[in-house]
């Protein structure tokens, strides 16, 4: 999901008591980032990186992260993700060696939403409460802004 990296024009005027934050309308572009989600919806857990472009190397990366680092023990990892063209079992190949390639491809059983069928994706169900809870304002330049965590978004690790 790409976001927009928005900076203040402005510095906002403090806030008063009673009264909201003022900001003005004008901003300055800084690119945007592009947000990778992985969410597990039985345990709620999400996982969340950002990249400040969407290249096949950079989807095929995250998935190697989701193999090797988060289910190492995992048989085979189930993954239901929209139709993007940088989604494909073909993206390991143009990023790693055949064999790694062929190992990562082996590990996935992946299931694709119907094209112009994205509403079923629970991923994008989840995006938009991320949207509603820490992504509706202003973000600068800084990828790592996304990380900075807020007590509405539930964290990666289990309780």
């Amino acid at each position: 999901m790409p976001k927009q990296l928005l900076a203040e024009k402005y510095e906002a005027l403090p806030i008063q008591p009673g009264q909201v934050q003022k900001q003005d309308y004008e901003y300055e572009r800084h690119g945007t980032a592009n947000i990778f989600m992985l969410f597990e919806p039985l345990t709620g857990k999400r996982y969340i990186e950002t990249h400040t472009h969407r290249k096949a190397v950079d989807w095929a990366q995250v998935m190697k992260m989701l193999s090797d680092e988060l289910y190492p023990e995992a048989e085979k990892i189930v993954v239901v993700m929209d139709n993007l063209n940088t989604h494909k079992l073909a993206s390991f190949y143009e990023t790693f060696e055949p064999q790694e390639a062929h190992r990562l491809s082996q590990r996935f059983e992946i299931h694709y939403t119907p094209m112009h069928g994205s509403w079923l994706n629970m991923a994008e169900i989840e995006l938009s409460a991320l949207v509603r809870q820490c992504l509706n304002r202003r973000i600068p330049d800084d990828c790592n802004a996304f990380a900075t965590p807020t007590p509405s978004v539930k964290n990666t690790t289990p309780k």
